[in-house]
């Protein structure tokens, strides 16, 4: 279900050109179009895991999708820039519901050792789903329209919807407590604000008046949310949750880990296009074998993670990584696509490491009844790392251009973004290695259940032998 969230996430760039000949608009006037979707996202996040305890897993991910289905549809047919800007408004709310809901109700259905199991198929669409979303936006706008960039959303999800309103299990929910709206205006300002000074830091430039404001005024309502929720009874962000060590360091490592990551994601496109003035095609197809590496590796990790534990994965994957980085970074305008496709394919091995043992390892030791507040909480870390890996590169490549130059950084400058990207993999990883992992290891050795059945089946056949 996820899977069209995250394609439409990374699509619409692709369309921006096409949409700009249609409205008779510059690409740049179209920015709001790509900025609108994270700034909303993450301004739903912390009303996500309430509404969850209120009204039900199933209930709540199955209206999220039908509201980003139905906004797909808006957007694809809208009449102007307004409108489009305003139905992917809906679109990024309705993730920002979507993404944490979805992942407290998986990870509440199944145990530890389920959950990995889970995890490595989980984990296909979560990674072919940003690596085809260039290729597959590509084509559409070539030889559809860009409209079609949202109407690709309804095949895939309208089954998704129908499968999940006819098997997916889900209670009705219970009382969380009153709903915590002083909690919900601080946080959803705090992100929403800090995010669109995230996204529009590298176009509109770091010391842009619109850009600072967004990011103090942003900071100081988050600082004020943390104040407010700590002294709240019952808070909309349950913050004691980060007193657990386990849940605190595997989210900060996530936080500082998804820098690298997401970085080089951003940052490899840039060097093929504009270093050495590939076309966009020629880009998404080299990057791609990032997508093949990762789902090699995750199906080792799932193997490996109740014997090794997610302390040594972690850190070694994250070595990995910064030593790939460093090969990158001896990249120039002669490197051929076969090699960088082959890094890429590398690099994707090395972060198979990260995804599955991070998430998996910080909802361990968590009641099940924190689940939904822990995974509202690890999507706001991600999508916060998320935010900073382009704001990382932009800055480098900044750096390392000089004054005459900063249309175009010379190829100088995306080596030393690559050796930034490194050094941050490493220190990571270094951190990684003083992991607690032993309780982490020991829910996944626990007992599979009756006959190895997954949790959800357990249940059923518990309910009818009762």
């Amino acid at each position: 279900m996820t899977f069209v969230a995250i394609v439409d996430g990374a699509i619409t760039t692709v369309a921006l050109p096409s949409i700009a000949r249609q409205f008779r608009l510059t690409t740049a006037a179209l920015d709001g179009v790509v900025v609108v979707y994270p700034v909303c996202l993450a301004m739903a996040i912390p009303a996500s895991a309430w509404l969850a305890e209120r009204f039900g897993g199933k209930r709540v991910l199955l209206t999220a999708l039908a509201g980003f289905l139905g906004s797909s549809l808006l957007c694809g047919a809208a009449l102007g820039v307004g409108q489009l800007v305003a139905y992917r408004a809906v679109q990024g709310l309705s993730a920002g519901v979507l993404f944490p809901a979805s992942t407290a109700l998986l990870f509440g259905t199944f145990t530890s050792a389920e959950q990995i199991r889970l995890s490595r198929y989980m984990i296909i669409p979560q990674q072919i789903a940003p690596a085809a979303a260039p290729v597959l936006g590509g084509l559409l706008v070539d030889h559809l329209s860009w409209r079609w960039v949202f109407y690709v959303n309804l095949p895939v999800g309208l089954p998704a919807l129908l499968f999940g309103a006819l098997f997916l299990a889900g209670g009705r929910g219970s009382r969380p407590g009153r709903f915590d709206l002083p909690g919900l205006l601080l946080s959803a300002g705090g992100l929403g604000t800090v995010m669109f000074g995230l996204c529009e830091g590298p176009n509109r430039g770091w010391s842009s008046p619109a850009v600072l404001a967004s990011l103090v005024s942003g900071a100081a309502l988050l600082v004020s949310a943390v104040a407010v929720e700590l002294r709240t009874a019952q808070p909309l962000l349950r913050l004691r949750l980060f007193a657990d060590r386990l849940f605190r360091d595997t989210n900060l490592i996530n936080l500082v880990g998804l820098i690298p990551i997401m970085g080089a994601l951003y940052l490899g496109p840039l060097f093929l296009q504009q270093a050495q003035g590939r076309t966009a095609l020629e880009s998404g197809l080299t990057t791609f074998p990032e997508a093949f590496g990762v789902l090699l590796t995750v199906q080792l990790t799932g193997a490996l993670y109740a014997r090794v534990g997610p302390r040594v994965i972690v850190g070694c994957g994250l070595t990995g990584t910064g030593a790939v980085l460093l090969l990158f970074a001896a990249c120039d305008t002669g490197t051929g696509l076969w090699t960088f496709r082959g890094l890429m394919f590398l690099f994707g091995a090395t972060i198979g490491c990260f995804f599955i043992p991070t998430t998996v390892a910080s909802l361990a030791t968590v009641e099940r009844t924190d689940l939904p507040q822990a995974t509202m909480l690890n999507t706001v870390v991600r999508q916060t790392g998320g935010a900073l890996a382009p704001a990382a590169v932009t800055t480098a490549l900044v750096l390392g251009t000089p004054p005459g130059l900063a249309a175009q950084p010379p190829l100088p400058a995306y080596q030393h973004a690559y050796l930034a990207l490194a050094a941050i993999a490493v220190a990571t990883a270094v951190f990684a290695f003083t992991l607690p992992d032993g309780p982490a290891r020991a829910a996944a050795r626990g007992p599979a259940g009756v006959s190895g059945r997954p949790a959800f089946l357990r249940q059923r056949r518990d309910r009818v032998g009762s």
